[in-house]
């Protein structure tokens, strides 16, 4: 039996980024460096990359489009918008690179939910632009975009250099700030159980770890129990953690796995489409070759 539970629900990661976002803003000020803020703009490229539809070519589905692209799409109508100003931006180059700047430069206007929600309005491009089961065709994104108000009591500035944003995508999420684990009743009753079993068997005085305790000194067990507990509780958030990134990296396998056998598949297309088109154009030969 688990004796701490996971508690994380629909959508919970973009509220618990938001909220450590809010609170160390309330603390200090928020820079390029700040944890919190590379951890939530991480979520927020998560949410708008999450089942993005590939670009459409004349073979068949090409390679995987950044966000970017979605974004000038349905929010070029803002008002004032920050659009044009990203896309001429000659020091960042890489669509990855500019949706990275267009986060941060929405920040800086306190815009970012009015930019995603004016976006969610744009119903046929966000439908023509995501697969099913997307976060940006979800309820839970209505909810993402009045939290995301919060943010514009605070003040950010950023400096937005190509270098600096331009690195592989998917950006790491560091889950382990959102992790709340809670120990069970039953979990709890065992520990008292054991505690107890232990005073009545040990000695008086005995050692745990090179640390005398007296049996008979609450405190002292207490604080060795608090301490124990502290350790559980890390080790079952790195577990947490760790089983959050093998699940992720399993969904990646899978579609990747999906991507290859859709390639495979359009290349045997092709391959089917110019071996007619060859007969056919050696057959128009033929004919004009006989009628020659």
């Amino acid at each position: 039996m688990d004796p701490y539970k996971l508690e994380v629900g629909p959508g919970a990661w973009e509220e618990f980024a938001i909220k450590t976002l809010i609170d160390k803003a309330s603390l200090g000020n928020v820079d390029d460096n700040n944890e919190e803020l590379i951890n939530f703009c991480a979520v927020i490229e998560e949410v708008l990359s999450f089942r993005l539809r590939a670009a459409r070519t004349w073979y068949g589905s090409g390679e995987p489009r950044a966000f970017w692209d979605y974004i000038q799409q349905s929010c070029h109508k803002v008002p004032n918008n920050c659009i044009r100003s990203i896309a001429s931006l000659e020091n960042i180059k890489s669509p990855i690179a500019k949706g990275r700047a267009w986060i941060r430069c929405a920040l800086m206007e306190k815009r970012l939910s009015e930019y995603i929600s004016v976006a969610l309005q744009q119903t046929n491009i966000t439908r023509q632009s995501y697969l099913d089961g997307a976060v940006m065709l979800s309820d839970d994104i209505s909810t993402l975009c009045g939290e995301l108000l919060g943010l514009n009591a605070i003040d950010f500035s950023f400096c937005l250099k190509g270098e600096t944003l331009d690195f592989p995508s998917p950006v790491m999420i560091d889950y382990t700030p959102y992790l709340k684990f809670k120990q069970s009743p039953e979990s709890i009753e065992e520990d008292h159980a054991e505690l107890s079993v232990l005073n009545r068997n040990n000695q008086s005085n005995d050692s745990i770890d090179g640390i005398e305790i007296d049996l008979h000194d609450n405190n002292q067990w207490e604080e060795r129990y608090k301490a124990l507990e502290s350790k559980f509780k890390l080790a079952n958030e790195q577990k947490g953690y760790l089983e959050e990134l093998v699940r992720r990296r399993e969904y990646q396998i899978q579609e990747t796995n999906k991507q290859r056998v859709t390639a495979i598949n359009t290349l045997k297309q092709w391959q089917v489409d110019n071996k007619q088109e060859r007969s056919q154009l050696e057959t128009v030969i033929l004919e004009l070759q006989n009628q020659v």
